[in-house]
């Protein structure tokens, strides 16, 4: 069972540690099962059976999302990634440099009269100081 397929002694690991290890195990047999009966679905001749693996392709779908979200509540790093790329229109390298605030090639991050921005990641606007002129 994959969700026993630890690398490290289940005794040295706390069972938040656990519970992520299930989920990302749970998360990537979701996946796995979208990716079989997609396949399925797209080899057979009969429309019945295909609807019906459709179907249960979708169900594991949710289920991934569901999983997901979880880990997303618990991983602060994977929320923050989520809410870079997860809707981003056009090329996803490209909502990476925004992200960054490399967009224009800089090392620096840059707002859009070349002065220096501060990256932020906490919700808010990211207009910087009202201090600044």
């Amino acid at each position: 069972m994959s969700s026993e397929n630890l690398h490290e002694d289940r005794a040295d690991l706390p069972e938040e540690v656990i519970d992520k290890h299930r989920a990302i195990s749970s998360l990537m047999e979701e996946f796995e099962a979208v990716d079989w009966y997609e396949q399925r679905a797209a080899a057979t001749q009969d429309p019945e059976l295909k609807a019906i693996l459709l179907h249960n392709r979708d169900e594991e779908m949710e289920h991934a999302a569901m999983v997901l979200e979880w880990l997303r509540r618990r991983y602060p790093v994977i929320d923050e990634h989520l809410r870079t790329y997860l809707y981003a229109e056009g090329d996803i390298l490209q909502a990476e440099a925004v992200a960054t605030g490399k967009a224009d090639g800089s090392e620096e991050p840059t707002d859009q009269r070349g002065g220096a921005r501060i990256a932020v990641s906490d919700g808010s606007l990211g207009i910087g100081s009202l201090r600044e002129a």
